[in-house]
């Protein structure tokens, strides 16, 4: 899980010390927009990419260059005296972190198969510790020791985590020696079944479902941690430090959700149950920015910072609504990729429809709709649907050979 524990770094690291990395590397408004915007179309991008990459190299040497990727990111952007470069090398960590995310959930099932709610907290607790520390500890390390020893202490992380699984490919490739002939047999099976898998979750009712609650959850967060500050600030007359201690609120709030909502849902026949809790949290969140902001802003900020509990809910679905390794390595994929894309919209229409009405009414009424997606999809996924069952029975052939 120590590949879990490196998935935010490169973001989480950024924001604190911009202004130390300016004084070297020439960061104007526009690049800042832009690298500010990398990480959740870098995540959709390769997140699309990671089943076909996984197809191609395995799924424990697609972590091994995910890993490597995130470690040159990091070692380029400590070493760049450019934005140009300094761009190269986030975009490289991005590229790594982007594929960590959608093969974690079939890691755990292939290596944790009865312990898949336990072992999915463990997994997002260390993501959120990844976002957590690199922020937290970015600015002390860079008035000790500079900015570029504060982004790059991250690739040693991202090393320690390399190790294991550099054994394990070491101890597989002994293995695949001894039985070479069984191997090359059924290669072509193994190599033309995950893409008939990857096809197949297009249609399916279940990956769009789970698509409309990673959207949900993502374009959510996503556009409070770009616009709750100025939010608070405007309507609960809240000062630039308060507000900044707010939006640390609605982030901590994401991890006691974390650690219990995985284990649930893989105990509960009913998830809509859970996702419907999430719902009502953004809900009554969103109902008190916009009818008493300054009555209990804390109130408003932890009850919609509770709503991002579907994101981890999301992480173990995709895990118990399949049946096989292609079709997890698929929907995982797909679900992130295309979610990811939808949520990297959420800060600029956001910003857009307030800069357009000139208030906050109509920015967090399209929240509310984003929110009514999620509730939705939460319905459908209420009846343990497995992603399988909704193919046809070709599908469920193709998906047979990949087990």
């Amino acid at each position: 899980m120590l590949v879990a524990l490196n998935l935010r770094t490169a973001v989480a690291v950024f924001s604190p010390i911009v202004d130390e990395i300016g004084r070297d590397v020439p960061l104007d408004t526009v690049s800042i927009g832009v690298l500010g915007a990398l990480p959740p179309v870098c995540f959709a991008l390769f997140g699309l990419l990671a089943p076909a990459i996984s197809r191609r190299l395995g799924l424990e040497l697609t972590v091994v260059v995910g890993l490597a990727a995130m470690i040159a990111g990091h070692l380029v952007r400590a070493g760049s005296t450019h934005v140009v470069v300094f761009g190269v090398g986030t975009v490289l960590a991005l590229a790594g972190m982007g594929l960590g995310n959608v093969l974690l959930p079939p890691l755990v099932k292939k290596y944790f198969p009865g312990r898949i709610g336990p072992l999915t907290s463990v997994t997002t607790v260390m993501m959120s510790i990844s976002t957590g520390v690199p922020s937290l500890v970015a600015a002390p390390l860079a008035d000790g020791a500079g900015w570029r020893v504060a982004i790059g202490t991250w690739a040693l992380v991202a090393v320690v985590a390399l190790v294991p699984w550099v054994a394990l490919l070491v101890e597989h490739h002994r293995h695949a020696r001894r039985e070479r002939a069984a191997a090359l047999a059924g290669a072509d099976r193994v190599e033309e079944a995950p893409a008939a898998v990857t096809g197949r979750v297009f249609r399916s009712p279940v990956a769009w479902a789970l698509v409309g609650i990673q959207a949900a959850s993502s374009f959510n967060a996503y556009a409070m941690f770009a616009w709750l500050p100025a939010l608070l600030q405007d309507t609960a007359g809240q000062s630039p430090v308060a507000s900044g201690a707010l939006l640390a609120v609605f982030g901590f709030m994401g991890l006691p959700a974390a650690i219990v909502m995985p284990i649930l849902a893989a105990r509960m026949r009913n998830v809509g149950i859970l996702i419907q809790v999430g719902v009502l949290f953004f809900v009554a969140g969103y109902v008190g920015l916009l009818v008493a902001p300054a009555a209990a802003p804390l109130l408003w900020v932890a009850a919609a910072g509770s709503g991002p509990l579907l994101f981890p809910l999301v992480f173990v679905l995709i895990n118990l609504r399949t049946r096989t390794h292609g079709g997890v390595v698929a929907l995982s994929g797909f679900v992130q990729g295309i979610g990811y894309s939808i949520g990297a919209l959420g800060p600029l229409l956001f910003g857009v429809l307030h800069e357009a009405t000139g208030g906050w009414t109509v920015p967090l009424l399209m929240l509310f709709a984003m929110v009514a997606v999620a509730s939705a999809s939460g319905f459908y996924l209420a009846r343990p649907r497995m992603l399988e069952d909704t193919w046809d029975r070709a599908a469920r052939d193709e998906a047979a050979r990949v087990r």
